[in-house]
């Protein structure tokens, strides 16, 4: 782990947890780029920004089975540490059906197929806020 000198000098925290002030672009850009190296299946990414406050973006991708679902999820986690965006906090790794990994900005859910089409966090999330369903 870096001392605290260290970490403000390497842009990254000294507690080792997710910059909530790197640069989302770049960091979804990592995110995205992983997923496809991964072989993740059916990547969405939305945009939350004003819509809640745990994040910018969700991305929500598919795996085939259980241990694709934690393959994708551990090289993401490395890769993410690895480009200096700190450790992610992840959600869900022991059963591997659905885990969430919290990277700050980006919020990744990665699903099997099954579990994916139960929740629908696509629909849930897409929609719009009732005020700007509102006509005036």
């Amino acid at each position: 782990m870096r001392s605290p000198r260290e970490g403000t000098h390497k842009g990254t925290p000294p507690s080792g947890f997710a910059s909530f002030c790197a640069n989302p672009n770049r960091l979804l850009d990592v995110v995205l780029d992983t997923l496809d190296d991964a072989k993740a299946e059916q990547v969405v990414c939305i945009d939350i920004k004003g819509k809640t406050s745990i994040g910018d973006q969700m991305v929500v991708a598919s795996g085939r089975s259980q241990r694709h679902v934690g393959a994708v999820a551990d090289h993401l986690v490395r890769k993410l540490k690895d480009e200096g965006f700190g450790r992610a906090r992840v959600e869900g790794l022991p059963h591997c059906d659905w885990v969430l990994i919290d990277a700050g900005d980006v919020i990744v859910h990665i699903f099997r197929p099954e579990v994916r089409e139960f929740y629908n966090l696509e629909k849930m999330w897409s929609a719009d806020r009732p005020m700007e369903r509102m006509v005036v």
